[in-house]
């Protein structure tokens, strides 16, 4: 992440102030307010590093996800709550845990472009790809019939299970690998999971 760049960049701080100022509730559409509510997350996440906090330990994360506050619509609440009390009750859409970032190496990458109405679905196809076939993220042993998958599928395992019925039958309609694809949905896969790895995902301005 090029934290010094986003924190040089007048666009970011307009739109956190202009987050504010919406009412997303307004917005039209699903689609539309989805794309609002994890593009400000993204947002907030990154404020966040800007402003000194860090997910690193565990003390970190309860000031980054939990103390640290922010403002949308005239509300205040916290990534947490937003993850929490918003993204997944309200839209039960399980590709969100790979399209909002977490400021860590383990977390899903940030995309270079804005989510939108428009085309929601197909961004939040290509994250899931993306993080499910990112062997730094999820490993796969065929030759043991083992699943090694980011522990963000341990902390929301009942999303995953309640869309596909069973974690393996998520990740194998986003695999890549016909053949592993193939083996996922005709064998029994015992899954493991990978420690997550909180290490900032890039140097923030304070650390130069």
């Amino acid at each position: 992440m090029k934290y010094h760049e986003i924190a040089r960049d007048p666009r970011f701080h307009t739109y956190l102030e202009e987050l504010n100022r919406v009412d997303p509730n307004a917005l039209s559409t699903r689609e539309a307010r989805l794309a609002f509510w994890i593009n400000a997350y993204n947002a907030f996440a990154i404020k966040g590093i800007l402003d000194g906090y860090s997910p690193r330990t565990k003390f970190g994360q309860w000031r980054y996800f939990i103390s640290r506050k922010y403002r949308v619509g005239g509300e205040t609440l916290n990534l947490n709550n937003l993850e929490k009390k918003i993204l997944i009750p309200e839209y039960r859409e399980p590709r969100i845990h790979f399209a909002i970032v977490c400021a860590s190496q383990s977390c899903p990458k940030l995309r270079s472009e804005a989510f939108t109405a428009e085309h929601l679905e197909t961004q939040l196809n290509e994250n899931a790809r993306q993080f499910i076939n990112d062997p730094t993220k999820n490993r796969f042993d065929r030759e043991h019939r083992v699943a090694y998958l980011s522990k963000i599928f341990d902390w929301f395992t009942e999303d995953f299970v309640a869309h596909s019925g069973s974690l393996t039958a998520y990740v194998t309609q986003f695999v890549d690998d016909p053949l592993l694809a193939q083996d996922l949905r005709t064998s029994i896969y015992t899954v493991e999971f990978l420690d997550y790895d909180w290490t900032l995902n890039g140097i923030p301005p304070s650390d130069s």
